[in-house]
């Protein structure tokens, strides 16, 4: 049964634990900026982009999670772990396709601005500037949870199994 344990089930608990941080941190913001973010996007293609990379990367990240956690005879799995490390780096390309739409939604408000333009128009035009850098934190955010709970899957499957440290050969 202990083998059980140490071999499947933590493995999944660690792999599934970033899914609760990330439903509170989308519980935690304030209501109003919840539902205009959720209207907003819905008619921006760059926010589409980074939540579509976004959590395809972290649906690959927890699927390679599981594989980095999974302890065999000869330890864990080194090669997932590489994979895990390179994943958990394309996270940091987030908030800068977030500033990209950032950028795009202030030229798209310039570009709007004559004489005549009303202060409701020029917020519509801003929206997508505000909802991309948004995107783009949140996905940088979730893309890099997985990394550090393998890290401390593993080091606590370790000890909780009697395992060897890192870097220890079995006797």
């Amino acid at each position: 049964m202990r083998r059980f344990w140490i071999r499947w089930m933590l493995p999944l608990i660690f792999c599934l634990l970033p899914l609760p941080p990330a439903l509170v941190v989308a519980v935690a913001l304030p209501t109003e900026a919840r539902n205009f973010y959720l209207e907003r996007i819905q008619h921006s293609t760059i926010d589409w982009v980074i939540l579509g990379l976004g959590f395809a990367l972290f649906l690959l990240q927890l699927r390679v999670s599981w594989r980095a956690l999974r302890w065999t005879e000869t330890g864990f799995n080194a090669r997932a772990e590489t994979q895990l490390s390179h994943l958990a780096q394309a996270a940091e390309w987030f908030p800068l396709l977030g500033l990209l739409g950032t950028v795009a939604g202030i030229l798209q408000t310039f570009h709007a601005i004559t004489p005549n333009v009303t202060q409701q128009e020029i917020i519509q035009r801003y929206a997508p500037a505000i909802t991309a850098t948004g995107s783009g934190l949140l996905m940088a955010l979730l893309n890099i949870l997985p990394i550090w709970f393998v890290q401390y899957g593993q080091d606590k499957i370790r000890e909780l199994g009697n395992l060897p440290a890192k870097g220890k050969v079995a006797p």
